[in-house]
């Protein structure tokens, strides 16, 4: 690779404000707010549209140069922090927010729109409406968060944000524009079928398919009220049914699990936060009722918590980074995981055992998926940023963490690079094959951010 002429050519594509070299400019896309070890880029750049996004692939994949999209940067997990070098190309210039159509009730978007702009715009222009939202700061990208089975506050109801996602515009490495879902046939965007269902392909691939350039996201009815009702559980074991219950009545918005040993008031119980919404006071006292009343025979009790706790929990989105830094520096990174609502007593175990072997604070904490089809659980490692060892000491229990999580039959979610290697052992052997094959045929040098779901 000769960096002088690939420079010189990104410059041509983008503007000489748009494509660098500069160690300046690379410093911060060598890492992320997670604990993964740094790892140099050689080069950024930042398309203005999707024909520059094609010729810029064309350039990496002539001169078999890595290349790695970036959204918001906060996955945690390193999934954007090169791992050999080459090209990222962050996508933030790509920010406008296409069509909202409110009959049909979806969002076509760039691939750099941000949670927080989109929840903005349609809280002015079409305030009936709400986007999916992820419990992260509004900078996330509404493309990236999709595009990892992301979650948020309508996911207990309606599953996954890759579950969302209507059709998507996407560069293959040959620098070819594809449309996947029915805007291949309609001009509407709209729907994933009745046709072949590609779009699959594209989620938790972590760039390493394609790159995406637009996407059309579901969007959801706005109720005009919404409030918590917190439950208090003593005894994990009786979880995965009272939550299956809960799911039972269609109560429930969301509903969340929170379990942490600071303050020492919390240490012991599992905190049961279950969001309910309404057209009127009347009815959210009617779901009230019967959440007090479930609460009582599933072995748990109604807690009335200070209006300013309620407050934080009601904030959209709720950034739960609030809970979880419990050293000075200002890290945190977590093992998500897709479990069975069976495997949450045993997962609250693992996530305790795990964290005080490290020395950390347990904090772990959960989300139901598509009304108790799945629990996303979490369990967050906080660390000192401005000390190796302490970083060090969370990326073990991070690995540590992903075993045991596999071993007990859940699947780590947006796993790092360590955490890949561990599910592809444990992975069906032909199903391993597909996807090495599928990655063989469509990107045959190998440019798409390398080193992710690398099968040997």
């Amino acid at each position: 690779m000769n960096e002088k002429n690939v420079l010189k050519e990104l410059e041509d594509i983008v503007g000489k404000d748009f494509a660098s070299n500069r160690s300046e400019d690379l410093y911060i896309y060598s890492q992320d707010p997670g604990a993964s070890v740094p790892r140099p880029a050689d080069f950024v750049v930042m398309p203005n549209t999707p024909k520059e996004v094609q010729e810029i692939i064309k350039l990496a994949n002539r001169e078999k140069v890595p290349i790695v999209p970036m959204g918001g940067g906060l996955t945690l997990s390193g999934l954007v922090i090169p791992v050999k070098g080459g090209i990222v190309m962050d996508m933030k210039r790509m920010n406008k927010i296409l069509e909202v159509n409110e009959l049909s009730r979806f969002a076509l978007v760039e691939a750099g729109v941000t949670s927080g702009q989109l929840l903005a715009y349609l809280n002015e222009n079409h305030p009936r409406l709400q986007p999916p939202i992820p419990d992260a700061p509004p900078s996330v990208t509404i493309a990236g968060n999709a595009l990892i089975h992301g979650s948020g506050y309508l996911s207990q109801k309606f599953g996954d944000h890759g579950a969302m996602i209507n059709g998507l515009e996407v560069v293959l490495p040959d620098g070819e524009l594809y449309k996947l879902g029915s805007c291949a046939v309609s001009d509407y965007w709209f729907t994933r079928g009745p046709i072949p269902d590609f779009i699959g392909l594209f989620i938790s691939s972590f760039g390493t398919i394609g790159i995406i350039t637009k996407l059309s996201i579901k969007l959801f009815p706005k109720p005009k009220m919404r409030d918590i009702v917190f439950g208090l559980c003593k005894e994990p074991n009786v979880l995965p049914e009272l939550i299956s219950n809960i799911t039972f009545t269609d109560v429930a918005e969301d509903i969340l699990l929170g379990i942490q040993d600071k303050p020492d008031w919390m240490k012991g119980y599992t905190f049961i936060i279950v969001y309910i919404t309404g057209e009127t006071e009347e009815e959210l006292n009617n779901k009230r009722k019967i959440l007090k009343k479930m609460y009582r025979k599933g072995k748990s009790r109604y807690m009335k918590v200070p209006k300013r706790i309620e407050d934080i929990f009601l904030e959209k989105p709720q950034f739960a980074a609030k809970a979880a830094d419990f050293r000075k520096g200002g890290g945190f990174e977590y093992v998500g995981a897709f479990i069975p609502l069976q495997l949450i007593p045993e997962i609250i175990q693992i996530g305790t055992d795990i964290s005080l072997k490290h020395g950390i604070v347990p904090t772990l904490g959960a989300r139901l998926i598509g009304q108790g089809h799945a629990a996303m659980f979490f369990i967050s490692y906080s660390f000192n940023r401005a000390d190796p060892k302490d970083m060090k000491n969370a990326r073990e229990a991070l690995h540590e963490t992903n075993k045991a999580v596999l071993e007990i039959g859940g699947i780590p979610w947006k796993a790092e690079v360590a955490g890949q290697q561990l599910i592809l052992e444990k992975m069906d052997p032909n199903y391993k094959k597909l996807l090495k094959s599928i990655k063989n045929l469509l990107d045959p040098n190998g440019i798409m951010n390398p080193g992710n779901w690398d099968v040997k």
